[in-house]
């Protein structure tokens, strides 16, 4: 079998359970965590899907970064994305198996096309390492493509991130949005008081710091 990179899967879950990605959380404190792993492995896996319900196609262009980008796409980005991902990355390539995809029509120095009539990761991850030298990539993908890495055995480490309310997705367990921060007091903050690594889980003790609804500011809040 041909090398391929070390791989880790990086997840930043809710306190709810819910899996949130990079451009959904607002926290200072996740964005550090996320920039920490950015610059440890300075290649991310993404899938197209996953970006695009993130607003990435219609998203102003970001600074240059020294991280670069793999994005395993059929269909979600157009050529605008495809461009937000050559301006942001150091090298960005994208795997797909549609031969009119958006990124055929564009033409960037920075952006690699890897396609396979059917997907293969195995043979995607020996072509990043072979051709594009990949040797460590951090996947931050939807449950989809989580679960296919899985299932083929191409995960070889996992990094999980446990954020803060503040730091939410849409639900909570009553199905209340987070989307707003007028429904923060419901819940109220959480501070982390120890972690501890058991045989098969890793245990995370919060206390929750309970909002007085009368001390919680809502006035520059819009009414719902």
């Amino acid at each position: 079998m041909k090398q391929r990179p070390i791989t880790t899967l990086h997840m930043i879950m809710s306190a709810d359970g819910k899996i949130i990605t990079e451009s959904l959380v607002p926290a200072k404190s996740m964005k550090n965590g996320i920039a920490r792993v950015e610059n440890r492995e300075r290649w991310l896996l993404d899938s197209g899907q996953v970006q695009s319900k993130s607003g990435i196609n219609n998203e102003p262009f970001s600074e240059k970064t020294e991280v670069s980008f793999v994005l395993i796409d059929n269909t979600h980005l157009n050529e605008r994305g495809v461009e937000y991902f050559s301006r942001l990355s150091k090298k960005f390539v994208l795997v797909t198996a549609n031969a009119n995809h958006a990124v055929h029509k564009t033409s960037f120095d920075n952006v690699s096309v890897i396609f396979q009539q059917k997907l293969n990761f195995q043979k995607m991850l020996e072509n990043l390492y072979e051709n594009h030298g990949c040797k460590k990539i951090t996947i931050q993908a939807g449950g989809i493509l989580n679960e296919i890495f899985l299932r083929n055995k191409l995960f070889d480490y996992v990094d999980i991130m446990i954020a803060t309310p503040e730091s939410g997705h849409e639900t909570m367990p009553d199905s209340t949005s987070m989307l707003c921060e007028s429904e923060f007091y419901k819940l109220g903050n959480l501070q982390l008081e120890s972690s501890e690594v058991l045989d098969d889980c890793i245990r995370v003790r919060y206390k929750v710091r309970r909002i007085n609804l009368f001390d919680f500011d809502t006035s520059h809040m819009p009414n719902r």
